[in-house]
Order: structure tokens, then sequence, then C-alpha cells
């Protein structure tokens, strides 16, 4: 039986790299070949950190779920893709039961697609975006719904805290909506510098406080209690209290905070302070298939500009390697997993 390359997660600092039976399509199945898998933040939390984590990635299985692959075997009953299509598979539905959506096997060489269907298991790439930039669509859809969760209006400014991928997702996808500016805060000054470069303000705030940063970049306006920074939507993709404090603090009238950074610890709140401005609080988990639509315009439309996100390519077996590079924010943003498929 051939076998195919697999990284198993075993838990804590603990992945199993070896190898599985290679899946052969039913008559209403594909199998894809994975190109480039990215190294989520998900996957660097688990590793780092066990699965207790609020992440949903399971011990003792394939795990990796950020992949452009390449359609190498369809079943006979399949008319939706050839042998050849590079496609994007939805983690949601890829596997059959959304409950493998973190651990759809994007660190293993091949993925069997049950009663696979266009755009709903799988999604065709462009031929404008790369593999590289492809390999970053599932965490551009991710910061693409948080953006769509915000309700966005043309002209319109943002504050979106994290410079990883996802944030720098929902960064862009809110410009894509119309916004007129955005501004990204983080405590790595290397990842600020690569939001620089994609066009958005920036801030660290180790050196300073935001309120007073953000009304000098964005202009001011009228709060509850007073001047506040011109923002109408808040993103948190990095999960702590402390950000969703700043939006009570000195968010407008009518803006609009969500959170898709995990953050397991409880948080109290005033609702008359809500109530009395008008404020409205949110989460977004996931994508839906209008995020990958919009994804693939996106990426389409500034695949070089959107390159400048990955700072580091590994070869499968240094899988580990990798991952310990993501979770050096000082020096790296996206790392991909590179299978050298010609």
């Amino acid at each position: 039986m051939i076998k195919m390359k697999a990284a198993i997660y075993q838990g804590k600092k603990d992945i199993q790299m070896g190898e599985l039976p290679t899946p052969h399509a039913g008559r209403n199945d594909v199998v894809i070949q994975n190109l480039y898998a990215g190294i989520c933040g998900s996957d660097v939390a688990v590793y780092n950190e066990g699965t207790e984590t609020g992440r949903k990635i399971q011990s003792g299985g394939e795990f990796g779920h950020e992949m452009v692959s390449r359609v190498v075997e369809v079943g006979a009953n399949v008319t939706d893709f050839k042998v050849g299509d590079r496609v994007y598979p939805y983690p949601l539905l890829a596997r059959g039961d959304p409950k493998y959506a973190g651990d759809l096997g994007g660190f293993s060489e091949y993925i069997l697609v049950p009663n696979a269907k266009l755009n709903q298991q799988l999604y065709l790439v462009p031929d404008a975006i790369s593999d590289r930039v492809a390999a970053m669509i599932e965490p551009f859809t991710v910061g693409t719904c948080a953006a769509r969760h915000g309700h966005p209006h043309k002209g319109e400014n943002a504050i979106v805290y994290g410079a990883g991928t996802i944030g720098l997702a929902a960064a862009t996808a809110l410009k894509f909506f119309g916004m007129k500016e955005v501004l990204v805060i983080d405590q790595s000054d290397f990842r600020l510098g690569i939001a620089q470069k994609l066009g958005f303000k920036t801030f660290n705030n180790q050196n300073g406080h935001v309120k007073e940063n953000a009304i000098q970049q964005l202009g001011s306006s009228r709060g509850l209690h007073g001047e506040c920074p011109n923002a109408a939507v808040y993103i948190d993709a990095v999960g702590r209290n402390e950000i969703l404090q700043d939006f009570l603090d000195f968010g407008t009238i009518d803006s609009r905070f969500v959170t898709v950074g995990i953050n397991n610890h409880q948080v109290s709140l005033d609702f008359l302070e809500l109530i009395y401005s008008s404020k409205s609080l949110g989460g977004s988990g996931g994508y839906r298939p209008q995020d990958v639509h919009t994804v693939l315009q996106i990426m389409s439309q500034q695949n070089e500009q959107l390159d400048q996100i990955i700072t580091k390519e590994v070869d499968w077996a240094h899988l580990e390697q990798g991952i310990q590079a993501a979770t050096d924010v000082n020096h790296h943003l996206k790392v991909l997993v590179n299978y050298h498929v010609n």
C-alpha cells in the first residue's frame, strides 16, 4: 500500500512525523494534494500550550487547516473538478464533518474530500493568485468575516488590534469594503512594519496610550464621555480583555466591537454604558461562503502586495521548526510549509 507523509498532533510540543495510507477517491469523491500549508496561530497555540486553549484541534489525529491544493484524483461521478485544478478546501465541509475544521490534514500530503462539490467542499483558485498567497485564503476568510460583522461603511475609520495574519486580513477587508483609514495596533515592530507596507496606519501600544495616538492619527469624534478617536469599528484579533475595555472607555457613539481573537476570560459589562452610547458588541467565529468569494476577489487584486505577509517557508520535514518560527512574533509573521510540488 502506498503511504503518504502525515503529521499527527499528539499533544503539547509533540508532533509525530510519520506515514499513513494514501487515500483514494470513491465515485463521488476527490483526492487533493497539498501544495502549501499555512501555520495558523491555533497550531502555534496548541503546540506550545496543549489543547486547553479554546482551539478546535484534537490530539491523536492529522492537523493543519490552511492550504492550497491540487486535484490529483476524481471519482467517476464527479463533474465539477478535473485533475490538475488548484483548489481551496473549505475546512468546515471538506472532510464531510465540521468537527474536522481544525484537523483537516494540511500537514499531510493528501486529503480525501468526500462528495466534493464546487463552492461547497472545494473552491477553484483563480490564476491571478499565487500558490503562496492562496495558502492564506483560510485565515483571510476568518479576518474578512470579522470585518463584515463590524458592518463597515464607506468613509468610516477602524482600529484593528493584532498584526498577525487574521488582524491584517481584517484590516485588508475593511479597506476593501470602503473604510477610509485602518489603524493597526500591536506590540511587534516587525509585524507593524509589514502592516505599514500594506498601507495601514500603525501604533505600538507599548509606547503610549491608544486613545491619544488614535485621535492623533484618525482625528477625533464624540463619545459618551467626551472626545474620542474617530473610529466606528474596533476589531480584536488578539483576544484580550484590555482591548474590549479600550472600546468601552473611548469608542464613539454608535461604534461596533467585534472579537475574533480567542479569549477564555470572563468580562463584566455595564449595560447602561452600552445603551446610552448605542455601542454594539459581537463575536466572529470562522467564515461563510460569501467570505471565500470576497477573499478570492481581494487576493486576485492584491496578490503581490499580500505576499509580503509571508516571512518564511519550511519543508514538511521541518514543520516543528516552522511552528517555532511562527511563535517568534518579532521576526516572523506567516510561515508556510512548502510541499515542493511542481
